[in-house]
């Protein structure tokens, strides 16, 4: 009950009051990213989500364009040159907030698996049918791997923790990842890639 129906409707009505509540914060942040760099405000991205479809996921621009063509493809290294003045700022987490659009269209959900790219670490049809059941949820701008590890899990390790989360995933464990994210975000741990993560 909670995960197919309880779990949606909190995510629409909490998404709709943040919208409405920090609009003024991602105007300023829209403009910010425009006269910072060249290129679209929002970056959209192609992901995985619920039952292996491909969706855009949105996000506030914080890298220069074409950055995973040029040296350091999807990792993120410190101080990387191609992370531009306010994208530094805007990732304590603002950059994820164009997600509360995604969360309106039923393309993603505020705690679940974080939605991971259509190529990386390997495409859909590469997953095991046991990997697969992270995609049994809508993915989440915040999730149990995030909070156990960030940025710094290996793969499989991360898919274990989303599977996890899908198995037990209940309002007392969202509210739990909730406070543990807050707590990740006010002290930025593990938000820095710390190799490849990907293990063969």
């Amino acid at each position: 009950m909670y995960k197919n129906h309880i779990k949606r409707g909190l995510d629409v009505f909490f998404a709709l009051i943040l919208l409405i509540v920090l609009s003024p914060i991602m105007l300023i942040t829209a403009i910010a990213v425009k006269l910072d760099s060249p290129g679209e405000i929002i970056f959209k991205q192609d992901r995985i989500g619920l039952n292996g479809k491909v969706f855009k996921v949105y996000k506030f621009r914080t890298m220069c364009v074409g950055a995973e063509k040029m040296t350091g493809g999807v990792y993120e290294s410190h101080n990387d040159m191609r992370v531009t003045a306010v994208g530094r700022i805007l990732r304590i987490g603002i950059d994820e907030l164009p997600q509360l659009i995604n969360i309106l269209k039923g393309e993603m959900s505020f705690i679940g698996p974080r939605p991971p790219l259509t190529y990386h670490p390997w495409k859909y049809e590469e997953y095991t049918d046991f990997q697969k059941r992270m995609f049994d949820v809508r993915p989440g701008i915040t999730g149990w791997a995030q909070v156990n590890g960030r940025k710094g899990v290996e793969w499989h390790k991360r898919i274990k923790l989303n599977v996890f989360y899908v198995e037990h995933c209940s309002f007392g464990l969202d509210c739990l990842i909730f406070f543990m994210t807050i707590f990740k975000v006010l002290t930025n741990a593990d938000n820095e890639n710390t190799g490849s993560t990907v293990k063969s």
